[in-house]
């Protein structure tokens, strides 16, 4: 059982995401938490969390992060996703969130989402999504 948590944050919502990191720091601790690249660097050092890193987004990190997801390593997806800016390596981000699909793990692309799944009273419990 890993209990591990992907965030990642396109360069408009990196600052939404340490925010919501921030509030939620508390919950965030108890997981092995890993980022790409950038984001990963951001959300450590605004929130003292460790976290661990894979490449930047665009030079890869997208699909190392789909790749722990397909081998059962990350358990959720908090992608908070620019909607309105072309992102260049959008076919990698639509695998990723293809094979988090497939995976059938929790994915949040926003605020709202994010805190229905951490603060989900099933998360954690007895019978909750992380369980032996």
């Amino acid at each position: 059982m890993h209990n591990a948590v992907a965030l990642i944050a396109h360069d408009n919502r990196k600052t939404d995401l340490v925010s919501w990191c921030q509030v939620n720091k508390d919950r965030l601790v108890q997981y092995e938490l890993w980022a790409t690249g950038t984001t990963g660097k951001v959300v450590a050092k605004e929130t003292g969390l460790e976290v661990n890193r894979v490449l930047s987004g665009p030079l890869g990190g997208d699909q190392q992060i789909g790749s722990k997801i397909a081998a059962g390593e990350i358990d959720i997806l908090i992608f908070f996703w620019d909607p309105l800016t072309a992102q260049p390596h959008d076919p990698d981000i639509k695998a990723l969130l293809r094979v988090a699909t497939l995976k059938n793990i929790p994915v949040a692309t926003n605020q709202a989402t994010a805190d229905f799944i951490i603060l989900s009273p099933i998360l954690d419990g007895e019978d909750g999504f992380f369980r032996e």
